[in-house]
């Protein structure tokens, strides 16, 4: 999900602090103790000119400082935006969040949604982190996009090879907008930074709630750190196995599967601006994203709303049932107003108005020109501290970056030379999804650019840590239940199985019965057995 939000920078390490315990170095590799025990505190988020539509009066922020290359750390660092619900109680430690992607502002996700976490906070702090190259932790961007590839390249005047050049041009453009981070992403650094958030926060062992692609996170940190795991929660849970090209046209499947259970929701209800019976409907939400697509709407800012915006729009909403009814009041207001506001709130992509002429604010939290000769000392340092919002491609490229760092089976300038399997995958991902298809095709051709794929996360086998949980729902459009019960046994006896019989990606925000098994276990460490299951909300 895109998310409109900033936070400032004005937390540095210089902050005064209390250094974290010394790290002995790696024996085989070079001494990272300096990352371990910089100076960390948190301060106050409403001071910093960030433009989160809202801050929890509680909320702390700050940030840490990891190296680019955990192999060659003096080659550069990158800076990671934290922020925290501390905890109201007697505190066991901090809890860290992850709410998947890749390309979600943790940040973002845990301002927006404190109130969720009322419960856990009893005894944690609650903190989200924006991982490398997302959100505002140094954020990847290939600029404006108008030189990059999109689903209309699946046309038949392009060839294989001619698209293989874009995808590698693309990559180029994109190093060149995005700094070195581009060539660190991936897993493996993300769970580093994991555990340096860890020990500077002041926890011996990481206590985390990772949905979605956050459960590929925190799998790949019990591979990596095992003593350092303590209470870990997967919801929502990803492949470890199968190849990118196979988890997309998945995904694409279980969307579509959304998608038609919604249309055909809709063509039930009176009003339904999609058609009076699901064989309509199903037809005109395709005519729909081709006629977008062919001439996009404009939304009253300028912003131009397209048919791949639109499919964007509908794989956030499909998430959730409960979404259904403002979908299609949304789509209502695109098809008979041309208004795709309400649709791209959905995505979280809707950006702000400009300012009026004699505006007080300019849109970045700051002070307006009008008003800048009369600025304070304090006016001004604000001014100077915010923070931009991400660039409007962030969440997808950083989704792209990380996927293709994490696979070593992904497409090869072979397969971009053999025309006719280049056509079968165009052909097999529109049979999975006509809507979704050539969207998730598109994001697997992009790693052809990028740099070579890791094996580590295909071999995570029999990790040895303290016992944690897996939620898996049969319903899931996402992530389906069978990748639960392949990454269970893969993780081996650490990891305990609860079966959600619901719908709906992940099940902590949708099912009481789910979140409350959850919550038992991060707070009073009440595991359930494995093969428990909740009954579906619905």
């Amino acid at each position: 999900m895109r998310i409109r939000c900033a936070l400032g920078n004005a937390v540095a390490l210089a902050l005064v602090g209390v250094a974290a315990p010394a790290v002995a170095a790696d024996a085989d590799g070079p001494d990272l103790s300096p990352i371990y025990e910089q100076k960390f505190a948190w301060s106050s988020c409403k001071t910093l000119g960030g433009v989160l539509e809202a801050i929890p009066r509680d909320m702390q922020c700050g940030k840490v400082t990891v190296p680019l290359d955990y192999a060659a750390p003096d080659k550069g660092t990158i800076d990671l935006f934290l922020n925290r619900i501390p905890a109201s109680g007697k505190k066991r430690g901090s809890l860290l969040l992850n709410f998947g992607g890749p390309g979600v502002s943790g940040v973002a996700q845990v301002a927006g949604r404190a109130k969720e976490f009322g419960d856990l906070t009893k005894s944690y702090d609650v903190v989200g982190f924006d991982p490398r190259g997302v959100g505002f932790s140094s954020p990847v961007t290939c600029g404006d996009g108008g030189d990059q590839p999109s689903t209309a390249l699946e046309g038949d005047e392009n060839t294989a090879a001619e698209v293989m050049d874009k995808f590698t041009k693309a990559y180029a453009e994109c190093k060149k907008h995005s700094g070195p981070v581009l060539q660190h992403m991936g897993t493996i650094n993300v769970s580093r930074d994991l555990d340096v958030m860890r020990h500077i926060l002041g926890d011996k062992k990481l206590n985390f709630l990772g949905f979605s692609y956050g459960t590929r996170l925190g799998a790949v940190y019990t591979a990596q750190f095992p003593k350092n795991t303590g209470r870990l929660v997967l919801d929502g849970v990803d492949t470890l196995t199968e190849p990118l090209t196979e988890s997309s046209l998945v995904g694409a499947q279980g969307q579509q599967t959304a998608l038609d259970n919604f249309v055909t929701w809709c063509a039930h209800n009176e009003g339904c601006p999609l058609g009076a019976n699901s064989r309509d409907a199903k037809q005109n939400i395709a005519k729909l994203v081709t006629t977008l697509n062919a001439k996009p709407v404009v939304a009253g800012n300028g912003q131009a709303f397209t048919g791949d915006d639109l499919v964007h729009s509908l794989s956030q909403a499909l998430y959730g049932r409960g979404n259904w009814p403002y979908l299609s009041q949304a789509l209502t207001s695109l098809v008979t107003d041309d208004d795709p506001k309400s649709l791209l709130r959905i995505s979280g992509s809707l950006l702000p108005p400009d300012p009026a002429p004699d505006s007080d604010s300019d849109g970045s939290g700051g002070i307006s020109h009008a008003r800048v000769m009369l600025r304070t000392a304090q006016e001004e340092e604000a001014v100077k501290q915010a923070v931009k919002p991400p660039p409007d491609d962030n969440s997808d490229i950083a989704l792209t970056a990380v996927n293709c760092a994490d696979d070593p089976d992904r497409l090869t300038i072979a397969d971009f030379q053999n025309d006719a399997k280049f056509e079968q995958m165009a052909r097999d991902y529109a049979k999975a999804s006509p809507i979704f298809g050539p969207t998730a095709l598109l994001q697997v051709r992009m790693c052809a650019g990028f740099p070579a794929g890791t094996d580590f996360v295909r071999k995570i086998k029999n990790v040895h840590t303290q016992k944690f949980l897996l939620v898996g729902t049969r319903g899931d459009p996402a992530t389906p239940y069978r990748w639960t019960v392949e990454t269970a046994k893969r993780l081996g006896d650490s990891a305990a199985v609860l079966d959600n019989k619901g719908d709906g990606h992940a099940a902590y925000f949708s099912s009481k019965c789910v979140k409350q098994k959850v919550d038992d276990f991060l707070l009073y460490g009440s595991l359930v057995k494995s093969g428990s299951s909740c009954g579906s909300d619905n």
